[in-house]
């Protein structure tokens, strides 16, 4: 609290030559109980602020099912598989993939957009499946980057899958011949 420091008695404020000089008062101000009111503060708004909530995809993922013919099923025509290989290279085929190769193309994610809204265009929404095969030399940042296009390009279905063997060696046959 603020005190005054009143111990001297000073009296009135008379002039003259007989009358003694009274002495000035000091004013000595308690700062203690500001700050515990600095504290108090401080933790007032420490508990009552709400800290940054983590943003989070939404996922709405099918029932797991044991009978393979209750298992949501993928018409060919409107599958479109994307692979993820190395250095930021992209290699996608539409359908089946062809024995020798004929269907898989290579794209950067650059162009993979454009392919993504091609393939929705010409497909039935309710047909349309986007499977994504991260490979072995893929990196975090590129998963990420898919799953970024298929919540821009509003894609509603697509699944995660590892890649199979032949789509790996095609891979890395790719991979091999575009560092080179």
């Amino acid at each position: 609290m603020a005190e005054m420091d009143t111990s001297s008695q000073g009296g009135g404020h008379k002039k003259g030559p007989g009358v003694k000089k009274g002495k000035k008062m000091s004013t000595r101000v308690d700062l203690t109980p500001m700050v515990d009111l600095g504290f108090l503060l401080i933790t007032f708004f420490i508990f009552t602020t709400t800290m940054s909530q983590p943003t989070a995809m939404k996922l709405f993922l099918p029932k797991d099912t044991d009978k393979p013919e209750e298992q949501n099923k993928a018409k060919e025509s409107g599958a479109l598989t994307i692979m993820l290989g190395d250095k930021n290279h992209v290699y996608y085929y539409e359908g089946i993939l062809d024995p020798a190769g004929a269907n898989f193309k290579s794209s950067n994610f650059k162009d993979i957009r454009d392919v993504i809204i091609n393939k929705k265009r010409s497909t039935d929404e309710k047909d349309f499946v986007v499977v994504i095969k991260p490979g072995d030399q893929s990196t975090y940042k590129n998963i990420i980057d898919i799953l970024d296009e298929m919540s821009i390009n509003v894609v509603k279905k697509y699944a995660l899958v590892d890649i199979s063997e032949g789509e790996a060696q095609l891979v890395k046959a790719s991979d091999a011949s575009a560092g080179s």
